[in-house]
């Protein structure tokens, strides 16, 4: 059981750390917000622990379908789409007046980045599964100490992005705020298209 868990966090840890919408919006956000990392954390567990149960019920074949994939990719790069555009339409208002999307409800993104992102959705319906598969067998206990564990570990990097984006904003000053909304922007605009294509070609091939 132990060296399952201690597996699982290594494991877990390679898709936590992965660069990716959810690392330019909480940077954004911590920019505002220091706990920022944690609300988007607890938003982006509303939907990843009900997952990991649907999962174990027999939901992986839905969620591995292309047009599932693909659904869930065009809505995921329409919406980082529109937060990046706004995050740079916001850079036209003072430094003190920026209040983009991402910065307004984090717990709100944490759930669309997470429900909108195919490849979330996609290591879930395959290394997730496995993993979860692994715990089930040591009883439902594990499963949820599984999820917990696999959770602490989105907290505490997400938390951290947040106290990053914070701290540096509150020692670059204000001018700090603008460029990190701007990089976070750029950022959210290229996932968005790569979200679009990807989903596009997928449609295509199927």
């Amino acid at each position: 059981m132990i060296s399952f868990l201690i597996s699982a966090v290594a494991i877990s840890l390679s898709g936590v750390l992965a660069p990716g919408p959810m690392t330019a919006a909480t940077l954004a956000a911590g920019a505002r917000h220091r706990h920022a990392g944690a609300l988007i954390a607890l938003g982006h567990a509303l939907v990843e622990v009900p997952l990991i149960f649907l999962l174990v019920l027999g939901v992986a074949r839905f969620l591995d379908s292309t047009g599932v994939r693909a659904g869930i990719g065009l809505a995921g790069g329409l919406m980082l789409i529109w937060m990046g555009g706004q995050l740079l339409v916001d850079l036209r208002k003072p430094a003190a007046e920026l209040t983009p999307p991402v910065q307004r409800h984090p717990l709100v993104i944490g759930v669309v980045l997470t429900a909108a992102n195919p490849y979330f959705l996609l290591w879930w319906a395959t290394v997730g599964l496995a993993l979860a598969s692994q715990a089930v067998g040591y009883g439902v206990a594990a499963l949820i100490t599984f999820a917990v564990v696999h959770w602490l570990c989105d907290l505490v990097w997400l938390e951290v992005l947040s106290q990053a984006g914070y701290r540096g904003s509150r020692f670059f000053g204000p001018k700090a705020q603008v460029v990190v909304a701007g990089v976070c922007g750029v950022v959210l605009l290229g996932f968005g298209v790569k979200f679009l294509y990807d989903a596009a070609t997928a449609l295509h091939l199927g």
